[in-house]
């Protein structure tokens, strides 16, 4: 397995892997949307994404979508990790985790204060990788959404 930063020469990887993650997630497939979105952050710079390789097969086993934000009370970058996906056949085979620790190693890299990202209540098998892999759950905060403008 190879880690690498996307960028425009893995943009049809990253964007087929990321309609199947939205799919995961309840939507309906739609590529053409997925290349539009996923080529807009690679090319603002608007997001990092790590790309998960099988170096034997040539295929994209995963990938993690990270985007900077910044805390005003440390005053120092954070980085959210908004999202992470690994292929079905390539599961169970230590993936997210490579994703992760790259992922950490970005922070490094960047000198940033660490990772914030959210998970659904009800997914124990995320909050477990999580766990594993060294975040913390925050007891102390609550999260909030407003949407403002209708998504259709």
């Amino acid at each position: 397995m190879r880690i690498i930063k996307a960028g425009l020469e893995n943009l049809e990887m990253v964007y087929e892997l990321f309609d199947q993650y939205r799919q995961f997630y309840g939507q309906e497939p739609d590529i053409r949307s997925a290349e539009v979105f996923v080529s807009d952050r690679i090319n603002k710079k608007e997001s990092v994404i790590f790309l998960a390789l099988d170096e034997k097969l040539n295929e994209a086993m995963g990938f993690v979508q990270l985007y900077p934000s910044f805390s005003s009370v440390s005053m120092q970058r954070i980085w959210i990790l908004n999202d992470l996906f690994v292929h079905k056949d390539f599961r169970r085979k230590g993936v997210a985790e490579e994703l992760i620790y790259r992922s950490k190693t970005l922070v490094s890299e960047t000198k940033a204060k660490g990772i914030l990202l959210e998970t659904h209540k009800a997914n124990s098998e995320s909050q477990n990788l999580y766990d594993k892999t060294g975040f913390n759950r925050d007891e102390e905060h609550y999260y909030y959404f407003c949407q403002v403008n209708d998504p259709a």
